[in-house]
């Protein structure tokens, strides 16, 4: 999405003088770094050798690094949605909102179709596109197709809707449709992870719109903060002590056990495997408490690092700001790699292909995999390569404003 801000200016080819067009860096900078740690976790499930067997958030068999190589990273889809809803106000903000409705709702029609085809192929190598993920990209489009419509009413009125969906779609937790069914499918779509097998197909509704329906709704509404009339200590403030809030909330609705996840956290065998329970909320669908623990930091990082441009924040700036180019880059690269990877260590590559599912485990890739520290090294060798072709790519979309499907990558 494209941003505004009040502090680095764009300049078209061809054009003296800036056109305007301003960039919110720190949201830059914080897409940016969700994504480098988003490539970690892809990297794990593609090089690590418990990621076909195990869990790494399971505290009877994970240790503690494994245990945040996979938890950090609960940070990138909700702050990925959140910032997409604030991106899109400024949009708004700097063309109106016919534009923006338009370009939601293409955009999310696009990313859906991306989903089913360009996304799912660098997944899985299946050209016949039997297995098929409904993630990430999936619940982005839809939750802006709802979008375009929403910034058409009353702003009180979208606000109200993102918070009864992030506050109390926990209390659909107990709506179960385990069946066949096109209802199940249906209430899979929206609320209930699910794994399906439709004929010749295997459907997992790996994200439930609700609530991430609401996550973007309320992102938009937050984009306000960045209108130029708005002082900036003003809406750093008011970011701080959102993401303070929301820290505090998680904190007393989580050792309550009352509310808020599906999962209660208990006594383990030390304190420290006690607080790692704590800490164990539920992705799928997000809870409530996933989203105040996730989106809660990202609030106060854009708070603290609206300023930043230092030597180690403009590459990652440089990431943020080609998101769909990066996303798609870096699934093919990290399944190609693992193609050889399983080919050195004296596999078939056909292990690497056309395998259905991460949910109870791949037989034919038992054996396969590395250890976290070599992990930890492909995910680094993998964002030096990503970097380079992201500033590539950047340099090519800001001389090529007049090509306008380059907003779609």
């Amino acid at each position: 999405m494209e941003n505004v801000t009040t502090s680095t200016p764009i300049f078209i080819k061809g054009s003296a003088k800036p056109t305007g067009v301003y960039r919110i860096e720190s949201i830059d900078l914080l897409r940016g770094l969700i994504m480098i740690i988003m490539a970690l976790d892809h990297v794990r499930d593609y090089f690590h050798a418990a990621a076909f067997t195990g869990d790494p958030l399971d505290l009877n068999t994970t240790t503690p690094v494994l245990y945040f190589t996979r938890w950090i990273t609960h940070y990138c889809a909700p702050l990925f949605m959140f910032l997409s809803g604030i991106s899109a106000a400024l949009v708004g903000q700097r063309k109106g909102m016919a534009y923006l409705s338009r370009f939601l709702l293409t955009r999310g029609i696009w990313l859906v179709f991306l989903e089913l085809t360009m996304v799912c192929f660098a997944w899985f190598f299946n050209p016949s596109f039997t297995t098929q993920l409904l993630g990430v990209i999936w619940a982005l489009g839809f939750s802006m197709i709802f979008l375009a419509v929403f910034i058409h009413l009353p702003k009180a009125v979208t606000i109200t809707m993102g918070l009864l969906m992030v506050f109390g779609h926990n209390l659909l937790g107990g709506v179960q449709v385990n069946s066949s069914t096109a209802a199940s499918f249906g209430w899979s779509v929206l609320h209930q992870f699910n794994f399906f097998k439709i004929g010749p197909f295997n459907i997992l509704a790996a994200y439930p719109l609700i609530p991430w329906i609401g996550v973007m709704a309320l992102g938009y509404c937050l984009g306000d903060v960045y209108k130029k009339e708005v002082d900036a200590q003003k809406r750093k403030l008011f970011l701080l002590s959102l993401g303070v809030i929301s820290l505090l909330l998680f904190t007393i609705l989580r050792y309550s056990n009352v509310y808020g996840d599906p999962s209660k956290w208990t006594e383990q065998r030390s304190a420290f495997y006690t607080f790692l329970s704590f800490l164990k909320v539920s992705k799928y669908p997000p809870s409530l408490l996933y989203l105040l623990i996730t989106i809660g930091p990202g609030l106060i990082f854009l708070a603290l690092a609206e300023n930043w441009n230092n030597a180690i924040a403009r590459p990652i700036k440089t990431i943020g700001r080609v998101p769909m180019f990066y996303y798609l880059t870096h699934l093919y690269l990290i399944h190609i790699g693992s193609l050889t990877a399983a080919v050195v260590t004296g596999r078939s590559w056909r292990d690497m292909v056309n395998f259905s599912t991460w949910i109870s485990g791949e037989p034919k890739l038992q054996g396969y995999g590395f250890s976290l520290g070599i992990t930890y090294l492909v995910w680094a060798a993998l964002i030096l390569v990503l970097y380079f072709l992201c500033k590539w790519y950047d340099r090519y979309k800001s001389s090529h404003r007049e090509k306008w499907w380059l907003s779609y990558l």
